[in-house]
Parts: structure tokens; C-alpha cells; sequence
């Protein structure tokens, strides 16, 4: 993450392009100032588009616009620059997929999403009318749902790349833009995009891959985040049927009311009906009992509290015709030895 004082940008619009514009723009004598002058004199109309991205509600868990948010996300790509932006089919809701020829030697790809979450809970504005509402220490604000995540760092990106070409430049990069409209609930068809072949070929030309989300502080200062983290599921799971020192088929009720997920990996023994049967008194071996000591409770270290183990002992010996499965406790010669 890297953070620039309020100096060195004109608003979040300036901050999202930053790392793009100033190695190749500056060499061009005035180009900075032409781009911020062209921010400035945009501003309105940057807002604006804001604003009409968020009165068009995309949301995914909701089923509700998404056609329409499809094609508001293609059509600002191409009000941008892309000279090519295309629907990419897939299982559930549509991707985007959109490329700008700047003519530069480097190529970076962009992550977009045009979904947003729902607007459920109080809302001092509504959700969608994305007002203009004035707020203590930042001034006129937009209040909506995606002003912040993400319609709105990604129309300032977008908005930096109208001032670019307003000034009669082009960016320093080629861009490739990938979009998806199903973030908000877990992302379960961005594999489809990802594996159209003309997507894998132009994204492994790009030196890398960002999600533009600029933010600014109260006192100005203007964040530009270069990098995100995503969700992962897992299943995990483990057994001792390789080893024979741990339960061959035991689950790991890990999210069982009153269970603890640490305290079950301790415990070694099988499944109850995995256990090794005790011999019937009437058909043992005489062999008697050298000690009789009563079992003693593992310490906080060992199995869960109330399970017991015997002590080294004629009692560790099964009796005659019992088994011991791998990985459970010798607990059946136990059984056979208790009066």
C-alpha cells in the first residue's frame, strides 16, 4: 500500500492513475498539469456518472439488475477507451471483457466487479438515489450503496482515464479489463471468464493485475491499494488409517454446538463400533490381573478430560481372543480386567 499526500493528486480520480501516468506522461512537456486541468474541469460530469451507476442497482444475491449492470459496465468501458469491450457468457451472471491499445511496451490488467451488495439496514440516504450530501470534515459527499465498494474508486479510475484522453494523451499502458458481476457472492462463475481463451492470452501479457480502490482520509490523504485478498474454502481432513496412530474414520465435529475443534484432534480412539470387542469372561484364558490400580485421568496435554488409559500392567495385555485395531487404545483389556 502506498500513500501520497493530497499534493500529488487532484481528488481519488488522479490517485487511481498515478502509478500509471507520471514515468512515461512526464517526459511530455505539460502533460501533468493538462490532466489535472482536465480533472478539474470534468468533475461535475465524473460525478455525475457516478451517480448514475448507482442508481442502477446490480445485485447479484438479489437476482436484481444484472443484464442491465452488464451493459452500464461495457458501455463505461467504451465511453473510456477500450476500443474493444465484449459480454462473456457464463453460468450465472455475464463478465466483461475489455482492452485498450495504447500502443505502450507494457500491458496491465485490470479486476472490476459491477455488483454490489445489499442495501438492507438504516441508510441516512437512500441507498440508490446516490444524493449529494453535505457531511462534517469531508464536505459534499455521494451516499449510496457502491459508492465505496466499488462503483466508486472504479468510475474515478474511469474518470482518470477520460482526462487523460481529454488532454490528448493515452496511458502510459495498455489496459486489459476483466469484470465480473457476482463478487458480492463469492465470485462462483469468474472461473468461466478466466478460462476463455482470448482472456488467459491477453492477461498473460500484463506485468500484473489490480482492482482499483482509491480512498481519501478526512485530512487528504489519499490511499491507492496495490494489492487485495480473496476468500478461500477448505475441507480439511485428516486420519490415522496410513499410521495406525490416530482414528481411521473419527469426524472432527469442529462446529458441533459445545465442541472444541483442538480438543477432538487430541482424542485417539476409534469409533465406538470400531472397537475391539471384550472376551466373555466364560471363554477368557484364568490369566488374572496383576494390578488392579484404577485408571488415572490424561493430563491437560494428552486426551480430552474423563478419557482413561491403563498403566503398564498384566491389564496392558489383551486376553485370549481379543484384538486391538490400529490406532485405538488397548481399552477392551481393560474392560476384560475390571471386577
Amino acid at each position: 500500500m502506498t500513500r501520497h499526500s493530497r499534493r500529488g493528486f487532484l481528488g481519488a480520480a488522479a490517485g487511481s492513475v498515478a502509478a500509471l501516468s507520471l514515468p512515461r506522461l512526464a517526459r511530455a512537456a505539460g502533460a501533468p498539469d493538462a490532466i489535472q486541468a482536465e480533472i478539474v474541469k470534468r468533475h461535475d460530469e465524473s460525478v455525475l456518472r457516478l451517480q448514475q451507476w448507482i442508481r442502477e442497482p446490480s445485485i447479484a444475491a438479489e437476482n436484481r439488475g444484472m443484464d442491465a449492470g452488464c451493459e452500464t459496465m461495457l458501455r463505461l468501458a467504451r465511453e473510456a477507451g477500450f476500443g474493444s469491450a465484449v459480454k462473456v457468457p457464463t453460468a450465472g451472471h455475464p463478465g466483461v471483457f475489455a482492452t485498450l491499445d495504447a500502443g505502450a511496451k507494457r500491458t496491465l490488467g485490470l479486476y472490476f466487479m459491477y455488483d454490489v451488495k445489499q442495501a438492507d439496514g438504516e441508510w441516512s440516504s437512500p441507498p440508490f438515489e446516490a444524493a449529494l450530501v453535505d457531511r462534517p470534515d469531508f464536505g459534499k459527499v455521494v451516499i449510496g450503496r457502491g459508492a465505496v465498494n466499488q462503483k466508486g474508486p472504479q468510475a474515478a479510475f474511469l474518470a482518470a482515464l477520460h482526462a487523460i484522453r481529454g488532454a490528448g494523451h493515452k496511458p502510459p499502458v495498455n489496459l486489459v479489463l476483466v469484470a465480473e458481476g457476482e463478487e458480492e457472492i463469492g465470485s462462483p462463475h469468474f472461473g468461466d471468464v478466466m478460462k476463455r481463451p482470448e482472456v488467459g492470452a491477453a492477461l498473460s501479457r500484463c506485468s500484473g493485475v489490480f482492482m482499483p480502490f482509491a480512498a481519501q482520509d478526512a485530512d487528504g490523504t489519499v490511499t491507492v491499494n496495490l494489492g487485495a485478498k480473496g476468500v478461500v474454502e477448505l475441507e480439511l481432513v485428516a486420519s490415522g488409517r496410513s499410521g495406525g496412530a490416530g482414528p481411521a474414520r473419527t469426524s472432527i465435529p469442529a462446529t458441533a454446538p459445545g465442541s472444541t475443534a483442538p480438543r477432538s484432534i487430541w482424542s485417539r480412539r476409534s469409533p465406538r463400533s470400531s472397537r475391539p470387542k471384550a472376551t466373555p469372561r466364560s471363554t477368557a484364558s484364568p490369566t488374572r490381573c496383576a494390578s488392579r490400580r484404577p485408571p488415572r485421568a490424561r493430563s491437560s496435554t494428552g486426551p480430552p478430560r474423563g478419557s482413561t488409559r491403563p498403566r503398564p500392567s498384566a491389564c496392558s495385555r489383551p486376553r485370549a481372543g481379543a484384538t486391538t485395531a490400529p490406532g485405538a487404545w488397548r481399552s477392551s483389556a481393560w474392560r476384560s480386567c475390571r471386577p
